[in-house]
């Protein structure tokens, strides 16, 4: 997965420029930590897709990504480490399984 977010980021680099953004302005507001995936990875697929004229947007951005997304932005800022609460990565342990991604057609739906 690491190498997926590799691609993805040099492919949309204003992805970590949008994170890096609202991360600050929620800063700015007081707040001493906040959620990557459902705060900062929301609001940019929300500015993003407010930005598209076409009724969708100009890229997706995987909720497994923001874990990654939010590690790399306190590498970066490391006066705001901790900001985001993370977890221990056991890849970190043990090797990736090498599966694919799970898709939407993994799943039965009603």
């Amino acid at each position: 997965m690491r190498e997926q977010v590799i691609a993805f980021h040099k492919a949309n680099p204003k992805v970590m420029e949008l994170f890096s953004k609202f991360t600050f302005e929620l800063i700015d507001r007081g707040f001493k930590n906040y959620s990557a995936q459902h705060g900062v990875f929301a609001r940019i697929r929300w500015e993003t897709d407010q930005a598209d004229t076409n009724g969708g947007s100009t890229f997706k951005v995987n909720n497994n990504y923001s874990a990654f997304y939010a590690r790399a932005w306190m590498k970066m800022n490391p006066e705001h480490d901790g900001f985001f609460r993370t977890r221990k990565q056991t890849s970190e342990d043990e090797p990736a399984t090498g599966l694919d991604p799970l898709k939407p057609d993994h799943f039965d739906l009603i």
